[in-house]
């Protein structure tokens, strides 16, 4: 076959560190427009961002080149950079280490879509936490509950 074709669907959750809630109303849409740039930068396709003041729900479509780790390294990093730089009253702003990230199946990307627009409704009833070990739990990711949500 001469040509690679994929369509490779991630749903990636990120938080603050320590789920400081730092991802402030006037942060906010420029923050998550900065990280769409960033996909675009690294050649993939987001979907859908939202999330809270703690956390965020990225969909994006990736391709097979590189890993979603390299991906989130570099979304992480640039992007908190750039809060510092131009925030700098927030110079406190970190994401947590780890991240999660979980595959979308096409018939999935609708409602991956709606349930990132709708973050702030869901948690009206959910917890950060209960919705992070749910995720894992629903994708039979293991992990140790000592270390998961440090």
């Amino acid at each position: 076959m001469p040509a690679t074709y994929s369509r490779i669907l991630f749903h990636f959750i990120i938080s603050t560190k320590k789920r400081a809630r730092m991802i402030i109303t006037e942060l906010q849409p420029r923050l998550y427009a900065f990280m769409g740039g960033i996909v675009r930068d690294e050649n993939g396709t987001l979907y859908k961002i939202g999330g809270m003041p703690d956390h965020v729900h990225l969909l994006i479509q990736w391709r097979t080149g590189e890993s979603a780790a390299t991906l989130m390294r570099n979304v992480k990093s640039r992007s908190s950079q750039w809060v510092h730089q131009t925030f700098p009253t927030m110079s406190a702003f970190a994401w947590q280490e780890g991240y999660g990230v979980f595959s979308v199946s096409e018939s999935r990307i609708d409602s991956v879509r709606v349930y990132i627009r709708n973050q702030e409704q869901h948690h009206h009833t959910t917890t950060f936490e209960e919705e992070y070990l749910a995720f894992l739990n629903a994708h039979r990711v293991e992990y140790d509950e000592r270390y998961v949500l440090d």
